[in-house]
């Protein structure tokens, strides 16, 4: 299925770094995101759910501090902050630091912040 093409979808992300198979077997191993070399030669992703796809760049800063802060959502943010250090990022916000919600943010290889996010669990 391709993916939608939904005005204000954000569709395509570029992830900084200075090691770009680092980074992408970084993504492939924490969040299942799938590897691919574009047309151009560049290393691609698509997330697992194949509507946001995107590339790891060189020549450009790491987004060390957060400003606009993108988050993967995940079904369960304990085991995917476990599967980052596991893979040789950072956690630097433990689960609990926003109240009300269930998140983390971690430091990928290449020095950019990431968040987890979690859905709550639903009560009835």
């Amino acid at each position: 299925m391709p993916p939608s093409a939904t005005n204000g979808k954000i569709c395509y992300v570029e992830i900084p770094t200075g090691d770009v198979q680092a980074s992408a077997a970084f993504y492939r191993q924490v969040f299942g995101w799938s590897i691919r070399t574009r047309g151009d030669g560049a290393t691609a992703f698509d997330d697992t759910t194949g509507q946001v796809s995107g590339a790891f760049v060189t020549g450009r800063p790491a987004m060390s501090q957060p400003g606009p802060l993108v988050y993967v959502m995940v079904d369960d943010a304990e085991a995917a902050c476990r599967a980052v250090t596991d893979a040789g990022g950072e956690v630097v916000q433990a689960i609990g630091g926003d109240p009300g919600e269930v998140t983390a943010r971690f430091r990928d290889p290449g020095g950019n912040v990431f968040g987890i996010y979690q859905e709550p669990p639903q009560t009835s």
